[in-house]
């Protein structure tokens, strides 16, 4: 079976070549997805399509990734019950592989479309995914304005069953997901239902507000990363790149935006041939030179007067704590516009899970094992962005998904700072943290609470001193040593956060004890945080 372009906006590039749309100067990218993404999509493209020029040149189109279909990969699915629905869009923003996608409807105009559908029980089915709720519906009609129903809707090719969104929405508090057991007849009628969600016309300006940030993922602007992937179920990367791309997209649009990718997890799952999740023009760098890469690209845009494109460098713990360090260190210094994202796992996830300088004290990694005499990694964390904060008229900051609001403030801040910009992401790792895939979220909160991974934005045009530039906002207890959960008395801590990973495991006793590295590692987490604390003027 052929696939089908219609829901997607596909430039064809060139007609010329050589019939199959294919030359030296010009390449055909319809031709592609007919040929190459049919080939792969029914298994005998690896064995049977030829090499040729768009392969040699490593050429991948945007988007191909939403012809992916990991709709055999779980055995669950969620499911929406409208009716505990407050329109958070949590679920939408925390999801790592865009399955599941929000769309606000007014009633004139999902009547018209249900009136299109002939069985009724599929209608009655469709009209079921659609929720009233009192912040595009009550509120607004009250307001005397246009209500709108909110709609959740889950693609089941891009599904992994990571079940990330249910665990968002039940911490909330609403659960308004839960998860099924697919039968026979459920990827069929999910597949009708998000077809239907895509014949229905974008969800009008008006109900996406700019104050809040978490809806920006209703924009179909804002959509840039179309899930396909082959990252792992649950990626706390994922998430981090969809969040990122929706926030500057919706800000600059996708033809301003271009993203610069060190080697790492990233561009394997980003380019596994010949699936591509990017709408925005995307080139992959080695581990050491990407920011050296993004400035010469920069450098070339500015002589064409591009200066308003925002150019983004990714890399995680290989590419900036590391091998790329002095790379990263340079650009900074040049003071050129060029934005970098740094997804901290604190391993090398790509080659096997290697501990790395971001790891943290007492953490079990290859090159850094638990045994009998040593205890994981023995050397303490570096902290990249105290570093970062040292060098000249940079801006920088730390941030989770978790917190999505300090993300995308962080991110936002970044984009409209006139030079260099650091934002530094925890992004949770299901196999070598050894977490559920459903657990990057919470784990990202438990990383801020414990003090393991701070957030904070350093802003240079705050002021001239430390303490004016450095905002702990975001933190609890800013003033404290440990947060303190109100209502149990319990003291939230490095060991606490330690105790619900793998990684950590064999460093405690069979009464659950930590031993020497792990209470050494909290004391390394407790003087960070105290230093940070100190250059913002808390202590």
């Amino acid at each position: 079976m052929g696939v089908t372009t219609d829901q997607f906006q596909i430039e064809k590039v060139s007609t010329g070549g050589d019939g199959d749309g294919y030359s030296p100067d010009v390449i055909d990218v319809e031709a592609f997805f007919q040929r190459v993404i049919t080939g792969y999509n029914e298994g005998w493209g690896p064995e049977e399509l030829p090499a040729d020029l768009m392969t040699a040149r490593s050429l991948v189109p945007a988007g191909t990734g939403a012809f992916r279909d990991f709709s055999y990969l779980a055995p669950e699915i969620p499911e929406f019950h409208k009716e505990r629905c407050t329109a958070c869009m949590s679920c939408v923003n925390a999801c790592p592989d865009t399955a599941i996608l929000g769309k606000v409807v007014t009633p004139e105009t999902l009547e018209e479309h249900l009136a299109g559908v002939e069985d009724e029980a599929e209608r009655a089915y469709l009209r079921d995914q659609f929720a009233v709720t009192r912040k595009f519906y009550e509120s607004r009609e009250r307001r005397g304005q246009t209500p709108g129903y909110f709609g959740i809707f889950i693609d089941p090719t891009k599904c992994k069953g990571c079940a990330e969104c249910v665990e968002v929405c039940h911490d909330l508090g609403f659960d308004a997901l839960s998860m099924i057991t697919k039968r026979d007849e459920t990827v069929p009628i999910y597949q009708k239902a998000i077809n239907f969600f895509r014949r229905l016309p974008p969800t009008p300006e008006e109900f996406i507000s700019e104050r809040l940030p978490v809806d920006y993922m209703l924009s179909e602007e804002a959509l840039s990363y179309v899930g396909g992937a082959g990252s792992c179920a649950g990626c706390g990367e994922a998430t981090a790149l969809r969040m990122l791309m929706a926030a500057t997209t919706y800000q600059y649009g996708r033809e301003n935006m271009a993203i610069v990718a060190a080697t790492g997890c990233n561009t394997v799952y980003g380019s596994t041939y010949p699936y591509n999740p990017f709408l925005v023009p995307w080139i992959n760098s080695l581990f050491e030179n990407a920011p050296t890469t993004a400035m010469g690209i920069r450098a070339h845009w500015d002589q064409l007067g591009w200066q308003e494109k925002r150019l983004w460098v990714l890399g995680g713990d290989g590419a900036m704590y590391d091998i790329g360090f002095q790379a990263l260190s340079r650009m900074v210094a040049s003071g050129m516009d060029i934005k970098v994202f740094v997804m901290d796992t604190q391993v090398y996830s790509n080659t096997g899970g290697q501990a790395s300088t971001a790891s943290f004290p007492g953490q079990g990694a290859k090159m850094a094992a638990i045994g009998r005499t040593i205890k994981g990694k023995q050397e303490q964390r570096k902290e990249l962005g105290r570093i970062m904060m040292m060098h000249p008229n940079v801006f920088v900051a730390q941030t989770v998904t978790a917190i999505p609001n300090h993300f995308y403030r962080a991110v936002m801040e970044a984009n409209t700072y006139p030079g260099p910009a650091v934002v530094i992401v925890y992004t949770p790792c299901q196999p070598e943290h050894g977490i559920a895939a459903d657990r990057s979220r919470y784990q990202a909160k438990l990383a801020v609470e414990s003090r393991a991974f701070p957030v904070f934005i350093y802003d240079p045009r705050k002021g001239e001193t430390m303490r004016e530039r450095l905002d702990l906002k975001g933190n609890p207890a800013v003033k404290e040593d440990w947060y303190v959960v109100p209502k149990t008395g319990e003291r939230i801590d490095f060991i606490t956060f330690a105790r619900s990973e793998g990684r950590f495991a064999r460093n405690f006793d069979a009464e659950g004890n930590p031993n020497e590295i792990l209470l050494k590692a909290q004391e390394d987490r407790l003087q960070n945080w105290r230093l940070l604390q100190e250059l913002a003027g808390l202590r």
